[in-house]
């Protein structure tokens, strides 16, 4: 419906308000204070990080009331991924967030979801450019696999502080033999980690060919 429509049209517009205060943020350190700017990426702009982040939760609100037609399994990975890694690793860990690893994966992120939250908007209003729509379902394909490497290597870069702060680790008092030790969660959790990508580009290329496919683009330059 059109209130639907529109509601996800600002929707869209708000994640690329943020994204782009972001991406911009950071293009300006670095053009600015260059590699001094790396360290304290977090710091400078992982407060709107983190609320892009909870506000992309909406998405997985959005597949399951039907307003949006996207596969709710890969949405999911995706989003879960993120806010393990952003909420979980990096924001408990202060010795994680000045590594350079944080600023090469919001780098990450923020150029996605650029490119797909404007396209996004454009095809609410029945706008379509070929270049915009090659570039949303094809550049997710390569940067992809890399923001999870990212995030894999942001993982094995925190184990060594869980370890020694024994943060999120439970052990259970008496009578219970029963504890939870993190550093093996995040390990098990890695293996999901890669596993799901796999099923995700997989994902990917079946969204590039049902959206790229000689007819469609025939259809979306008419």
């Amino acid at each position: 419906s059109f209130t639907m429509n529109m509601y996800l049209f600002v929707y869209d517009l708000m994640q690329f308000c943020g994204h782009s205060w972001i991406f911009t943020n950071m293009i300006i350190r670095f053009m600015t204070f260059g590699k001094d700017s790396l360290a304290d990426t977090f710091y400078s702009i992982g407060l709107v990080m983190r609320l892009c982040q909870l506000l992309s939760v909406l998405e997985i609100l959005h597949i399951l009331t039907g307003i949006d037609k996207s596969r709710l399994l890969p949405r999911f990975l995706q989003i879960t991924e993120r806010i393990i890694v952003l909420f979980v690793v990096i924001n408990s860990q202060e010795e994680v967030q000045g590594k350079y690893v944080v600023c090469v994966l919001f780098f990450l992120w923020n150029l996605l979801d650029l490119v797909r939250y404007t396209y996004n908007m454009l095809a609410r209003m029945g706008i379509y450019y070929l270049p915009l729509t090659w570039l949303n379902f094809s550049l997710c394909i390569p940067l992809y696999p890399l923001s999870v490497l990212a995030k894999g290597f942001a993982i094995c870069v925190s184990l060594p502080y869980f370890e020694s702060f024994g943060t999120y680790s439970i052990k259970l008092p008496l009578p219970f033999t029963f504890s939870i030790y993190f550093p093996y969660v995040l390990k098990m959790y890695l293996l999901v980690l890669f596993t799901g990508m796999c099923f995700i580009i997989q994902n990917l290329f079946y969204e590039r060919m049902a959206h790229l496919g000689t007819g469609n683009i025939k259809n979306k330059r008419s």
